[in-house]
């Protein structure tokens, strides 16, 4: 029995040795071109070591004036005059105020208004932070890492980008090395190292979790799960070649602290800001004048512009660079000097780096055909918005039902001459009331129709012969004017 168990084990024996040979003879398989090779956890040590001394903790204050009073905000002389005023003057045993000149007049004291990060960009001392972290600052105190403590003026803020850059009197201080935000992967590892809660140089790690990611602000932010939380604004985000890639700006959060989502600046466009800050102490912008708004995959493919794209143009200020350039509402931008606009939030950044004065090159989709129309951006300024001037005062009395507008739930009818001129229109047709399938596409009274797909509508009936020649198994995309603005709606044909 021990020897029929040990031939077993021999023969076992040698059929791994066989098996071992023939797989030390296998080529080991070989990692895809390009791809990360992961060799166990990655080490932040180095790192932190490396940029933490250039990551600033910022501490700001405000003046508040403060009377000389009791701590409820009146003064001896406010009490005896409110005595005085309403029971004639002061109780009995009430004392009487010092002499005035011996009294010590309102002064100001300084309170906290709030703690960030920052980090040092060069050796003679301009810092990186965000613009919410000094804002309305009166008192700018930045602290290094070895404790060093310097009094700091703000140089510039600007809010649409929430960028700033603050000077302080140093020299051979330490300094970030700045990085390269495109060439960020998604899935990559980044650190950030920032005062969260007021704890100093905090390091925290994570992946980026997005790029370009649209939150409404003027710029495509980096998306991480970094945990970042109040007090790390301002701070830097490192990818780990020790170079910095963003700025920790915000958070996605209900309770105030971080669930798992934060958001950076890209380093090359504050690089942008920051270089127009320190050269005049502002930034300055290209505006072309014109409210734009999505264009929806649905609208795309129903006036041939195939997929969804560029930025529709809602309304064109009178006397901008748009007017001037022969932009009309109901226009889609798709390119800007020669670059694609993919989605709507890419043209007012285009249009803002671009230098004002500079002669530019828009491309608008009109009509089922694209032109070429040159522009001259200028400076941008505060522009109001645009309101809805409401349905026109003077309203025809010649309401037509035709029947292929009249299958859509639409009553319609000329425009008159003082609509015209009350509404800015040249053309279009008015919307005397909406029910059924156009009701349910928004449509409603007051609307004027300015075109139907890519055929422009002038008149009740060039509208009706434009919906007649519409393919009835699709729906219909009118182009509408709506107060100032001009937008698409799909009408969806009810069977």
């Amino acid at each position: 029995m021990w020897n029929k168990t040990l031939n077993s084990g021999a023969l076992f024996a040698a059929l791994a040795l066989a098996a071992g040979a023939a797989l030390a003879q296998t080529p080991a398989p070989q990692p895809e071109p390009g791809a990360a090779q992961v060799r166990g956890l990655p080490d932040f040590a180095d790192l932190a070591e490396r940029v933490g001394p250039a990551v600033v903790n910022i501490r700001t204050t405000e003046r508040v004036r403060a009377s000389a009073a009791d701590g409820s905000g009146m003064t001896d002389d406010d009490m005896e005059e409110f005595f005085r005023r309403f029971f004639g003057g002061p109780p009995p045993g009430m004392p009487r105020p010092a002499p005035r000149q011996g009294r010590p007049a309102p002064s100001e004291h300084e309170v906290p208004r709030g703690v960030g990060s920052g980090f040092i960009l060069s050796a003679d001392g301009y810092v990186m932070t965000n613009a919410h972290v000094v804002e309305g600052a009166d008192k700018v105190t930045v602290t290094l890492p070895d404790k060093r403590e310097f009094k700091a003026k703000i140089v510039g803020a600007d809010k649409r980008t929430d960028v700033a850059l603050v000077k302080i009197d140093g020299a051979g201080l330490p300094a970030v090395r700045i990085g390269d935000a495109s060439r960020l992967r998604v899935g990559e590892w980044v650190v950030a190292i920032g005062s969260p809660f007021g704890l100093d140089n905090t390091v925290t790690a994570g992946i980026v979790s997005a790029k370009q990611r649209d939150t409404g602000d003027y710029l495509p932010l980096i998306q991480t799960d970094v945990a970042v939380n109040p007090g790390n604004s301002g701070g830097p985000l490192i990818n780990m070649r020790g170079e910095v890639v963003g700025i920790n700006s915000q958070i996605y959060s209900r309770s105030g602290g971080f669930m798992g989502i934060s958001f950076a600046i890209p380093i090359d466009e504050a690089m942008r800001v920051s270089d127009q800050l320190r050269a005049s102490g502002k930034v300055t912008r290209g505006r072309i004048g014109v409210q734009i708004g999505r264009v929806g995959q649905d609208v795309a493919e129903s006036i041939g512009l195939g997929q969804s794209q560029g930025a529709l143009v809602r309304s064109v200020e009178k006397g901008s660079p748009a007017d001037k350039a022969g932009v009309q509402p109901g226009d889609i931008i798709t390119k800007f000097d020669g670059r694609t606009v993919e989605k709507v939030s890419d043209l007012p950044r285009m249009v803002g780096n671009t230098k004002p004065g500079a002669r530019s090159t828009i491309t608008v989709f009109r009509r089922g055909s694209s032109r070429d129309l040159p522009i001259v951006v200028t400076e941008m300024e505060q522009e109001a918005s645009a309101q809805g001037a409401g349905p026109a005062s003077e309203r025809s009395d010649h309401a037509k039902a035709t029947p292929a507008a009249q299958a859509l739930g639409l009553t319609v009818s000329e425009l008159s001459k003082a609509q015209k001129k009350e509404l800015k229109l040249e053309r279009g047709v008015y919307v005397q009331a909406a029910s059924d399938a156009a009701a349910s596409a928004g449509l409603r009274e007051g609307d004027v129709v300015l075109a139907v797909g890519n055929m422009e509508v002038g008149s009740v009936a060039q509208l009706e012969s434009a919906l007649a020649k519409a393919d009835r198994d699709k729906p219909v995309a009118l182009l509408i004017s709506r107060g100032d603005l001009a937008q698409y709606v799909l009408i969806r044909r009810a069977g």
